[in-house]
Protein backbone atom coordinates (compact mmCIF):
# COMPACT_ATOMS: atom_id res chain seq x y z
CA UNK A 1 0.00 0.00 0.00
CA UNK A 2 1.26 3.47 -0.91
CA UNK A 3 2.27 5.66 2.02
CA UNK A 4 1.45 8.84 0.12
CA UNK A 5 -1.78 10.62 0.94
CA UNK A 6 -4.39 11.26 -1.73
CA UNK A 7 -6.04 14.63 -2.44
CA UNK A 8 -8.88 15.79 -4.67
CA UNK A 9 -8.14 18.19 -7.53
CA UNK A 10 -10.82 19.26 -10.00
CA UNK A 11 -12.61 15.95 -10.35
CA UNK A 12 -9.69 13.60 -9.68
CA UNK A 13 -8.27 11.85 -6.63
CA UNK A 14 -4.50 11.98 -6.99
CA UNK A 15 -1.38 11.25 -4.95
CA UNK A 16 -0.40 14.53 -3.27
CA UNK A 17 2.82 14.69 -5.32
CA UNK A 18 0.71 14.88 -8.48
CA UNK A 19 -1.56 17.71 -7.29
CA UNK A 20 -0.32 20.71 -9.24
CA UNK A 21 -1.72 24.21 -9.67
CA UNK A 22 -0.86 26.62 -12.49
CA UNK A 23 1.51 29.47 -11.69
CA UNK A 24 -1.16 31.71 -13.26
CA UNK A 25 -3.83 30.53 -10.82
CA UNK A 26 -5.35 33.58 -9.13
CA UNK A 27 -5.12 31.84 -5.76
CA UNK A 28 -1.33 31.82 -6.16
CA UNK A 29 -0.94 35.14 -7.99
CA UNK A 30 -3.45 37.25 -6.05
CA UNK A 31 -4.52 35.22 -3.03
CA UNK A 32 -7.95 35.13 -4.68
CA UNK A 33 -9.14 32.03 -2.86
CA UNK A 34 -11.49 30.80 -0.16
CA UNK A 35 -11.00 27.87 2.19
CA UNK A 36 -12.33 26.11 5.22
CA UNK A 37 -10.94 23.62 7.69
CA UNK A 38 -12.52 20.78 9.65
CA UNK A 39 -11.01 18.03 11.77
CA UNK A 40 -11.73 14.41 12.47
CA UNK A 41 -12.34 12.63 15.75
CA UNK A 42 -11.39 8.97 15.51
CA UNK A 43 -11.44 9.29 11.74
CA UNK A 44 -14.86 10.94 11.39
CA UNK A 45 -15.19 14.58 10.32
CA UNK A 46 -16.78 16.69 13.04
CA UNK A 47 -19.45 19.27 12.18
CA UNK A 48 -18.65 18.99 8.48
CA UNK A 49 -22.00 20.54 7.53
CA UNK A 50 -21.17 23.65 9.57
CA UNK A 51 -17.80 24.01 7.84
CA UNK A 52 -19.26 23.47 4.37
CA UNK A 53 -22.02 26.00 5.10
CA UNK A 54 -19.38 28.56 6.12
CA UNK A 55 -17.30 27.76 3.04
CA UNK A 56 -20.24 28.42 0.74
CA UNK A 57 -21.20 31.62 2.56
CA UNK A 58 -17.66 32.88 1.96
CA UNK A 59 -17.80 31.80 -1.70
CA UNK A 60 -21.12 33.61 -2.17
CA UNK A 61 -19.75 36.76 -0.54
CA UNK A 62 -16.91 36.98 -3.10
CA UNK A 63 -18.99 35.72 -6.06
CA UNK A 64 -16.84 32.61 -6.58
CA UNK A 65 -18.42 29.50 -8.11
CA UNK A 66 -16.67 26.21 -7.22
CA UNK A 67 -18.71 24.29 -9.77
CA UNK A 68 -19.81 21.89 -7.04
CA UNK A 69 -22.87 21.85 -4.81
CA UNK A 70 -22.42 21.83 -1.02
CA UNK A 71 -23.58 18.20 -1.03
CA UNK A 72 -20.90 17.28 -3.57
CA UNK A 73 -18.22 19.10 -1.56
CA UNK A 74 -19.35 17.19 1.52
CA UNK A 75 -19.10 13.84 -0.25
CA UNK A 76 -15.67 14.69 -1.66
CA UNK A 77 -14.40 15.70 1.79
CA UNK A 78 -15.63 12.45 3.30
CA UNK A 79 -14.10 10.41 0.48
CA UNK A 80 -10.70 12.11 0.84
CA UNK A 81 -10.63 11.21 4.54
CA UNK A 82 -11.83 7.67 3.82
CA UNK A 83 -9.05 7.14 1.25
CA UNK A 84 -6.41 8.37 3.70
CA UNK A 85 -7.57 6.66 6.90
CA UNK A 86 -5.22 3.67 6.42
CA UNK A 87 -2.26 6.09 6.67
CA UNK A 88 -3.22 7.44 10.09
CA UNK A 89 -1.07 6.32 13.00
CA UNK A 90 -2.79 5.12 16.17
CA UNK A 91 -4.19 8.04 18.14
CA UNK A 92 -3.93 10.51 15.25
CA UNK A 93 -6.62 12.51 13.50
CA UNK A 94 -6.81 14.62 10.37
CA UNK A 95 -7.11 18.28 9.56
CA UNK A 96 -9.38 18.45 6.49
CA UNK A 97 -9.11 21.39 4.08
CA UNK A 98 -11.38 22.57 1.28
CA UNK A 99 -9.68 25.17 -0.94
CA UNK A 100 -11.28 27.02 -3.84
CA UNK A 101 -9.57 29.56 -6.10
CA UNK A 102 -11.05 31.57 -8.94
CA UNK A 103 -8.79 29.52 -11.20
CA UNK A 104 -6.46 30.46 -13.99
CA UNK A 105 -7.84 33.71 -15.32
CA UNK A 106 -6.78 36.01 -18.09
CA UNK A 107 -4.44 38.82 -17.12
CA UNK A 108 -5.24 42.37 -18.22
CA UNK A 109 -4.71 42.48 -21.98
CA UNK A 110 -4.28 38.71 -22.22
CA UNK A 111 -6.80 37.11 -24.59
CA UNK A 112 -6.58 33.76 -22.83
CA UNK A 113 -9.91 32.72 -21.31
CA UNK A 114 -10.33 31.72 -17.70
CA UNK A 115 -10.13 28.08 -16.65
CA UNK A 116 -12.90 28.00 -14.07
CA UNK A 117 -12.41 27.36 -10.37
CA UNK A 118 -9.59 25.29 -8.93
CA UNK A 119 -10.90 23.02 -6.16
CA UNK A 120 -8.61 21.10 -3.83
CA UNK A 121 -9.68 18.95 -0.88
CA UNK A 122 -6.89 17.46 1.21
CA UNK A 123 -6.08 16.27 4.69
CA UNK A 124 -3.01 16.18 6.88
CA UNK A 125 -2.42 14.78 10.39
CA UNK A 126 -3.07 17.24 13.21
CA UNK A 127 0.12 18.63 14.83
CA UNK A 128 -0.64 16.88 18.10
CA UNK A 129 2.90 16.52 19.42
CA UNK A 130 3.94 20.06 18.46
CA UNK A 131 0.98 21.58 20.30
CA UNK A 132 0.80 19.18 23.25
CA UNK A 133 2.97 21.39 25.52
CA UNK A 134 0.36 24.13 25.23
CA UNK A 135 -2.27 21.82 26.71
CA UNK A 136 0.15 20.78 29.47
CA UNK A 137 1.41 24.27 30.39
CA UNK A 138 -1.07 26.73 28.87
CA UNK A 139 -0.71 29.18 25.99
CA UNK A 140 1.21 32.44 26.37
CA UNK A 141 -1.01 34.97 24.62
CA UNK A 142 0.70 38.10 23.30
CA UNK A 143 -0.58 41.27 21.64
CA UNK A 144 1.48 42.18 18.56
CA UNK A 145 1.84 45.75 17.32
CA UNK A 146 0.21 44.88 13.99
CA UNK A 147 -3.58 45.28 13.98
CA UNK A 148 -6.26 43.10 12.39
CA UNK A 149 -7.69 44.14 9.01
CA UNK A 150 -10.84 46.16 9.83
CA UNK A 151 -14.24 44.82 8.73
CA UNK A 152 -14.91 47.91 6.61
CA UNK A 153 -11.98 46.79 4.41
CA UNK A 154 -12.67 43.03 4.36
CA UNK A 155 -15.25 41.09 6.33
CA UNK A 156 -13.58 38.77 8.85
CA UNK A 157 -16.31 36.24 8.08
CA UNK A 158 -14.97 35.74 4.55
CA UNK A 159 -12.53 32.91 5.26
CA UNK A 160 -9.94 33.71 2.63
CA UNK A 161 -6.32 32.64 2.14
CA UNK A 162 -4.90 36.15 2.60
CA UNK A 163 -3.24 35.38 5.94
CA UNK A 164 -0.27 37.76 5.66
CA UNK A 165 -1.74 40.02 8.33
CA UNK A 166 -1.93 37.08 10.76
CA UNK A 167 1.39 35.56 9.69
CA UNK A 168 3.22 38.82 10.40
CA UNK A 169 1.55 38.97 13.81
CA UNK A 170 2.72 35.44 14.59
CA UNK A 171 6.25 36.24 13.44
CA UNK A 172 6.28 39.32 15.67
CA UNK A 173 5.55 37.43 18.90
CA UNK A 174 7.74 34.40 18.19
CA UNK A 175 10.52 34.08 20.74
CA UNK A 176 8.87 36.28 23.37
CA UNK A 177 7.41 33.39 25.36
CA UNK A 178 7.63 29.61 25.65
CA UNK A 179 4.27 28.96 23.96
CA UNK A 180 3.51 32.23 22.13
CA UNK A 181 0.14 32.82 20.47
CA UNK A 182 -0.66 36.16 18.86
CA UNK A 183 -4.06 37.74 19.44
CA UNK A 184 -4.36 40.89 17.38
CA UNK A 185 -6.23 44.01 18.40
CA UNK A 186 -8.70 45.58 16.02
CA UNK A 187 -8.06 49.11 14.73
CA UNK A 188 -10.10 50.50 17.66
CA UNK A 189 -7.73 48.89 20.18
CA UNK A 190 -9.94 46.02 21.36
CA UNK A 191 -9.12 42.29 21.37
CA UNK A 192 -9.85 40.65 18.05
CA UNK A 193 -8.56 37.19 17.10
CA UNK A 194 -5.53 35.01 16.43
CA UNK A 195 -4.56 32.95 13.41
CA UNK A 196 -7.47 30.57 12.91
CA UNK A 197 -8.52 31.07 16.52
CA UNK A 198 -10.80 32.95 18.91
CA UNK A 199 -10.11 34.10 22.46
CA UNK A 200 -12.31 33.86 25.56
CA UNK A 201 -11.80 35.52 28.96
CA UNK A 202 -13.20 34.52 32.35
CA UNK A 203 -13.70 37.02 35.17
CA UNK A 204 -15.72 36.32 38.31
CA UNK A 205 -17.19 33.22 36.69
CA UNK A 206 -18.43 35.15 33.66
CA UNK A 207 -17.31 34.33 30.12
CA UNK A 208 -16.69 36.93 27.42
CA UNK A 209 -15.35 36.97 23.86
CA UNK A 210 -14.88 39.66 21.17
CA UNK A 211 -17.92 40.63 19.14
CA UNK A 212 -18.67 38.65 15.97
CA UNK A 213 -18.63 41.83 13.87
CA UNK A 214 -14.84 41.91 14.20
CA UNK A 215 -13.84 38.22 14.13
CA UNK A 216 -14.31 35.08 12.10
CA UNK A 217 -17.12 33.22 13.83
CA UNK A 218 -15.31 29.96 14.47
CA UNK A 219 -17.26 26.72 14.67
CA UNK A 220 -15.51 25.91 17.97
CA UNK A 221 -16.26 29.43 19.20
CA UNK A 222 -19.97 28.84 18.63
CA UNK A 223 -19.79 25.47 20.36
CA UNK A 224 -18.34 27.13 23.47
CA UNK A 225 -21.02 29.85 23.40
CA UNK A 226 -23.73 27.18 23.21
CA UNK A 227 -22.14 25.03 25.93
CA UNK A 228 -21.84 28.02 28.25
CA UNK A 229 -25.58 28.64 27.97
CA UNK A 230 -26.32 24.96 28.60
CA UNK A 231 -24.05 24.93 31.66
CA UNK A 232 -25.49 28.14 33.08
CA UNK A 233 -22.25 30.08 32.66
CA UNK A 234 -22.96 33.78 31.99
CA UNK A 235 -21.53 34.64 28.58
CA UNK A 236 -21.35 37.80 26.46
CA UNK A 237 -19.84 39.12 23.25
CA UNK A 238 -18.29 42.53 23.90
CA UNK A 239 -15.39 44.88 23.26
CA UNK A 240 -12.51 43.67 25.44
CA UNK A 241 -9.34 45.55 26.36
CA UNK A 242 -5.83 44.28 26.99
CA UNK A 243 -6.30 45.38 30.62
CA UNK A 244 -9.25 43.01 30.91
CA UNK A 245 -7.19 40.24 29.32
CA UNK A 246 -4.12 40.78 31.49
CA UNK A 247 -6.21 40.80 34.68
CA UNK A 248 -8.61 37.97 33.76
CA UNK A 249 -9.05 34.98 36.07
CA UNK A 250 -8.81 32.61 33.13
CA UNK A 251 -8.46 32.69 29.36
CA UNK A 252 -8.49 30.13 26.58
CA UNK A 253 -8.29 29.87 22.81
CA UNK A 254 -10.66 27.96 20.55
CA UNK A 255 -10.00 26.64 17.05
CA UNK A 256 -10.85 23.68 14.87
CA UNK A 257 -7.61 21.87 15.67
CA UNK A 258 -7.25 22.88 19.32
CA UNK A 259 -10.94 22.71 20.18
CA UNK A 260 -10.29 24.53 23.47
CA UNK A 261 -6.85 25.18 24.93
CA UNK A 262 -6.12 27.08 28.17
CA UNK A 263 -3.92 30.17 28.39
CA UNK A 264 -1.60 30.75 31.32
CA UNK A 265 -0.49 34.31 30.61
CA UNK A 266 -1.37 37.43 28.66
CA UNK A 267 1.44 39.78 27.65
CA UNK A 268 3.69 38.10 30.21
CA UNK A 269 1.26 38.44 33.12
CA UNK A 270 0.08 35.23 34.79
CA UNK A 271 -3.68 34.76 34.74
CA UNK A 272 -5.63 34.19 37.95
CA UNK A 273 -3.79 32.09 40.51
CA UNK A 274 -1.47 30.71 37.83
CA UNK A 275 -3.04 27.25 37.83
CA UNK A 276 -3.95 25.93 34.37
CA UNK A 277 -6.63 25.14 33.45
CA UNK A 278 -8.99 27.17 35.64
CA UNK A 279 -12.36 25.84 36.87
CA UNK A 280 -14.53 27.40 34.15
CA UNK A 281 -12.11 26.25 31.46
CA UNK A 282 -12.20 22.73 32.92
CA UNK A 283 -16.00 22.68 32.93
CA UNK A 284 -16.21 23.81 29.31
CA UNK A 285 -13.44 21.43 28.22
CA UNK A 286 -15.23 18.47 29.77
CA UNK A 287 -18.49 19.49 28.09
CA UNK A 288 -16.73 19.95 24.74
CA UNK A 289 -15.13 16.50 25.04
CA UNK A 290 -18.49 14.95 25.90
CA UNK A 291 -20.08 16.64 22.87
CA UNK A 292 -17.50 15.29 20.42
CA UNK A 293 -17.28 11.94 22.20
CA UNK A 294 -13.51 12.17 22.42
CA UNK A 295 -10.90 13.20 24.99
CA UNK A 296 -9.06 15.72 22.79
CA UNK A 297 -6.89 16.97 25.67
CA UNK A 298 -5.73 13.43 26.38
CA UNK A 299 -5.12 12.92 22.66
CA UNK A 300 -2.67 15.81 22.68
CA UNK A 301 -1.03 14.95 26.01
CA UNK A 302 -0.45 11.29 25.16
CA UNK A 303 2.00 12.36 22.45
CA UNK A 304 4.29 13.73 25.18
CA UNK A 305 4.78 10.19 26.46
CA UNK A 306 5.49 8.73 23.02
CA UNK A 307 9.11 9.86 22.95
Amino acid sequence: MSKERVAYLNGEYLPESEVKVSFRDRGFVLGDAIFDTARTFEGKIFRLDDHIDRLYRSLKAVDMDPGLSPEEMTRISQKVVEKNLPLLEEGEDYWVFQRVTRGERALVGDPQHGSGATVIVECTPLPLKARAPMFRDGIDVLTPVIRRIPPECLSPNIKNVNYMNLVLAEDEVRGYAEHPWAVLLDTRGFLCEGIGSNIFLVRDGKLSTPRSQFVLEGVSRQIVLDLAVELGIPVSEEDLTTFQAETADEAFMTSTSLCLCPARSYNGKSLGDGKVPGPVTVKLTEAFSALVGHDFVGQYLRTLDSG
